[in-house]
């Protein structure tokens, strides 16, 4: 089993903690992260682009003039994809782009990610994650602590003054752990964990 730092808010080593094998030191695997973000990108897609097709186009149910004799084109409708104000010939309609990853590769693709952070030493795991009131000032003083400026910041939803405290700051997000994703982990530089976060996703991940 592999060991990591726990650190206090300032960012000093207060212990270590053990962590399952195969997690943390997992192999860099750019396809999976590739796929998941792909995938992330397309379940929030909202898939409602649409246009009208000459069905849906109001007015129209007049031949506008007799089939012959007229010199001109043969027309059934002035809303006929061909006409000025007329429907739309093979446009968008309301879909959904969800789709998803195999529950394997999902969790290899986040290993992987959480695996990079590590080595890159972005990843910081605190004893705990404290604020006294919901206060962005309070949210800007934790991330100078760590001399962080662009953070995903992991811990559990019942610690609202966190999510209020972070929410407004640029370059920050803060989420529970139960919605982690790799997208996250990557668009973010650093990543920060409560330590009782971080050992239910070892937990779940392991």
């Amino acid at each position: 089993m592999a060991k990591v730092q726990v650190l206090d808010s300032a960012g000093n080593k207060v212990k270590e903690i053990s962590v399952p094998g195969g997690v943390l030191d997992s192999p860099l695997k750019e396809h999976l992260l590739y796929e998941s973000v792909v995938n992330y990108r397309a379940n929030q897609r909202s898939g409602t682009a649409a246009t009208k097709t000459r069905a849906m186009v109001s007015g129209g149910g007049r031949k506008p003039w007799k089939q012959k004799g007229t010199g001109r084109a043969r027309a059934g409708s002035t809303r006929s994809p061909i006409w000025r104000k007329g429907g739309v010939t093979f446009g968008p309609s309301p879909r959904n782009y969800a789709y998803s990853m195999p529950k394997k590769a999902k969790r290899n693709a986040l290993k992987s990610a959480l695996s990079m952070k590590l080595s890159e030493k972005q990843l910081f795991i605190l004893d705990a994650i404290e604020f006294k009131e919901p206060k962005t000032k309070e949210g800007v003083k934790f991330l100078k602590g760590l001399k962080l400026d662009s953070a995903l910041v992991v811990d559990n939803h019942a610690n609202k003054n966190m999510f209020l405290s972070l929410r407004n700051i640029p370059k920050v997000k803060a989420i529970d752990h139960t919605n982690l994703n790799v997208y996250d982990v990557l668009n973010f530089k650093s990543l920060v964990f409560s330590q009782k976060a971080f050992e239910s996703l070892m937990e779940k991940l392991k």
